[in-house]
């Protein structure tokens, strides 16, 4: 496979994520793949991030994880009248997008060849079908619509039903066409079952073959036809490439959401604060300073920033990091939607120029938003965001300038888990005392009547969330936030986060230094304060800086 293209024979096929992916986008991804029980998604919820799922009123059309997730993320991202999303820092949102349209393109593929059995074998034969859809709509419901052990009663009723079955064959009073339909009525469901078991083996392992590919990092890109029109009126296609291209005019914004003690959405919450604040006053008495503003000192700050990466010695140092500037918007701590106010899609939902000097020089106190400086390091394969954000303000004579520490730590680790063949374990025929493994086919029997109901409802899914329930995604929803763990955890995580507080510090206080200087400000007390904070920062330790015990 190339990157980007698919020069198999046929129409040219765009592919995504076909290379520069990275780990975290592929974990994530790689969900849209996934046959576990979907209530397993919930073992990812955090403490600020909170996924639910709507309780089946039937659980024989409950989804597994992959088709809720896939379904979920697809509307949310992509569904018209849709509200804002969070950015996605670290990850390549647009990819695991595409990759759940791929997977829900596969599943349309299969459950269109399971209805076609439906109707040939079901509906034809309808009070068969009927009957063994209930007695394992019973069978479920005594197991538990999860992957448990089924009880003595579930198998007690399917043994009676295979008992009157064969009786009913058997001792069947009616001959001619209703003597043979009848037995078509209890035989043709079971056929049915057995070509539509063939039919969900093979999606089976096309799924299970993707999930695997993504979560080893084969980078195995996503097919998205869709965005191909088949002819010139065809507008689905134009629609869903317009939705495409304004989730990524989201991902680009430069405006971001505090949300009290969630912190600023998408970046992780504030774990550490170093603010220098001092009067101005002239180096010289007998003379004014020379006027500045905040943006003079925001703009020496960057240009500094931006060399990072530099070292005086040939080993060690910094990839090169992002640095952006940042419109800060206050929301509630239970917010649930987002609005970039004053952008549009067509200016990327972005601030720039003379407004974002205004923000900078004029918003600093009361209502309204702030300007922030950000540096931000994805590292670790996008597994973790480091941001530091840098504002400086002025109230009467004190200029203060505060930077704040961000991390975003990796994605949970339920996402990177690898499919594993079904299989049990027994004890060997002679050797009792040993056990083997006998592998087992990739889609049980209760599996494939699930599927097999539920594929002549996938044409109109809201039947479907209305019967088997659904994914409900935390709001304001981001997909790299959404499913984030703690770095602290991670001693190397931990240990980058920390060691990229002191040199930013310091680049900081060193450029403020150099405008202060230049505009004739006295710099001594601004000096001292700058070394103690230095000082202080070398046993920087994170806390949960934005919740104040007040």
């Amino acid at each position: 496979m190339t990157d980007g293209f698919d020069f198999s024979p046929g129409a040219q096929v765009p592919l995504s994520g076909a290379a520069g992916q990275t780990a975290a986008t592929q974990a994530l991804a790689s969900a849209a793949y996934r046959d576990d029980p979907v209530a397993k998604l919930l073992d990812a919820n955090s403490e600020w991030t909170v996924s639910e799922v709507k309780a089946p009123r039937m659980s024989l059309f409950e989804p597994n994880l992959g088709e809720a997730f896939a379904r979920a993320v697809q509307t949310r991202m992509l569904g018209g009248g849709r509200g804002q999303v969070v950015q996605s820092f670290g990850i390549e949102p647009q990819t695991v997008v595409e990759h759940c349209l791929a997977a829900n393109r596969i599943r349309k593929t299969r459950d269109a060849r399971l209805t076609a059995v439906m109707v040939i074998f079901g509906l034809l034969f309808l009070p068969g079908t009927l009957l063994w859809l209930g007695v394992f709509q019973l069978r479920r419901s005594v197991a538990g619509a999860q992957d448990k052990r089924m009880g003595a009663l579930g198998t007690a009723l399917l043994l009676a039903l295979g008992v009157m079955v064969v009786i009913f064959l058997i001792k069947l009073p009616f001959g001619g066409f209703w003597g043979i339909y009848l037995r078509g009525v209890v035989v043709a469901p079971v056929i049915g079952w057995y070509i539509a078991k063939q039919i969900c083996e093979r999606t089976a392992k096309e799924l299970r073959d993707s999930w695997g590919g993504l979560v080893s990092g084969g980078g195995v890109g996503a097919k998205v036809p869709e965005t191909v029109p088949n002819h010139p009126g065809q507008t689905a296609a134009e629609e869903l490439r317009k939705a495409l291209h304004k989730l990524t005019a989201e991902q680009h914004s430069n405006v971001v959401f505090y949300a009290g003690p969630k912190g600023i959405l998408g970046m992780g919450t504030r774990w550490g604060s170093w603010q220098l604040a001092e009067d101005l006053v002239s180096a010289d008495p007998d003379k004014e300073i020379d006027p500045f503003r905040s943006w003079d000192v925001i703009r020496a700050i960057h240009d500094q920033l931006r060399m990072l990466e530099r070292t005086p010695l040939h080993t060690g140092g910094f990839p090169k990091p992002s640095v952006r500037h940042w419109v800060v918007s206050p929301i509630g701590e239970g917010a649930k939607s987002i609005e970039r106010g004053g952008t549009s899609e067509e200016e990327g939902f972005q601030i720039k120029g003379v407004e974002l000097q205004r923000i900078c020089d004029k918003q600093q106190f009361g209502s309204g938003d702030r300007h922030y400086l950000g540096v931000q390091f994805v590292l670790w394969d996008g597994q973790l965001v480091i941001t530091l954000m840098i504002t400086v303000t002025l109230l009467h004579k004190t200029l203060r300038i505060e930077v704040t520490g961000h991390a975003l730590g990796p994605i949970h680790p339920l996402f990177h888990n690898k499919p594993s063949a079904p299989s049990k374990t027994v004890a060997k025929t002679f050797r009792f005392w040993e056990t083997k493994s006998i592998p087992l086919p990739l889609v049980n029997a209760k599996e494939v009547v699930r599927l097999t109901a539920r594929a002549p409802f996938t044409w109109y899914p809201p039947i479907l969330d209305h019967l088997g329930g659904k994914l409900v995604l935390p709001e304001p929803f981001g997909l790299r936030h959404a499913w984030a763990d703690k770095p602290w955890r991670h001693r190397f995580m931990a240990d980058d986060a920390l060691r990229t507080a002191t040199p930013v510090l310091r680049v900081v206080h060193e450029a403020a230094l150099g405008v202060l200087k230049h505009h004739g400000v006295d710099t001594e007390r601004f000096g001292n304060r700058s070394l103690a904070l230095s000082g202080q920062i070398q046993e920087a330790a994170p806390k949960k800086a934005d919740l104040y015990d007040a």
